[in-house]
């Protein structure tokens, strides 16, 4: 029998109940990629973050109820937020090894948690049939690319409207659906879809942000924004664009702590 600690955390939020919850699973060696993947299924989460210590650092993987990704903002933050109030890591920076997101690092401040993630401001690129029809209809500013598709409206409110056809969006191919809009109250707003992987709407999306921060830093002529992630859980977050990488400060909860039994 096999016994693995877990945490559920509330990313992005000071509040229980509020966020992106994931959970996190330190473990002593890496499991079978398939067995980490019925973890994953299990909880039943956006993400579930796995990680080893390598050193004085650490290796992290993620993985949605139906794939592993490339990239996870919020599970990392979860992740640092288990090491620095669970696990009672001593420095007040960690250095993340993934597998195709290169080294990330989580830096804390008292309560809020900053992620230096890789840039990747979106592009112009074909449009996929359907598309607009399946985020609900209404006509966007501007429809660019990056990992996930990146969709640009007029204000907060048409951002906020969104009815998509959750079903339709799962036959384009793409990880994900970035809409967005400036914000009321912050400089931008954002919702985040990936019906693909088995999330039809993920609460707040740090992987997300690594478009969003460029796009918005260029559109406004700044590169230190505030936002909001404006789905039924919000997030908020302070970010800023330092040349090909990008910060994402935020806070988090912890929810549970319990242990998983595996059979092997």
């Amino acid at each position: 029998m096999l016994t693995i600690p877990i945490f559920q955390v509330d990313a992005f939020t000071d509040k229980l109940f509020g966020g992106n919850p994931a959970a996190v699973c330190p473990l002593i060696e890496w499991l079978p990629a398939p067995l980490m993947q019925k973890i994953a299924a299990e909880n039943n989460l956006a993400e579930t973050a796995f990680f080893i210590r390598q050193g004085n650092d650490f290796e992290l993987r993620w993985f949605t109820p139906e794939s592993e990704v490339d990239l996870c903002g919020h599970a990392t933050l979860a992740t640092a937020h288990v090491l620095f109030k669970q696990l009672n890591y001593a420095s007040n920076t960690i250095h993340f090894h993934t597998l195709k997101a290169g080294t990330l690092t989580v830096s804390k401040d008292n309560d809020l948690y900053t992620l230096n993630f890789p840039s990747r401001p979106p592009h112009a690129g074909e449009v996929p049939a359907g598309l607009i029809e399946a985020l609900g209809g209404l006509e966007p500013n501007e429809i660019l690319r990056s990992r996930d598709y990146f969709i640009v409206y007029e204000n907060e409110d048409m951002v906020k409207s969104l009815k998509p056809d959750f079903s339709k969006l799962k036959q384009i191919d793409s990880l994900g659906f970035v809409v967005t809009a400036p914000g009321l109250n912050s400089d931008f707003v954002s919702r985040f879809f990936a019906p693909a992987v088995g999330i039809d709407e993920d609460p707040v999306t740090g992987s997300a942000h690594c478009n969003l921060i460029p796009y918005w830093a260029s559109k406004l002529g700044k590169d230190k924004l505030h936002a909001f992630q404006v789905s039924a859980r919000k997030g908020e977050l302070w970010c800023e664009l330092q040349g090909e990488r990008v910060l994402m400060s935020g806070r988090a909860v912890t929810y549970l702590q319990g242990e998983i039994f595996v059979n092997m």
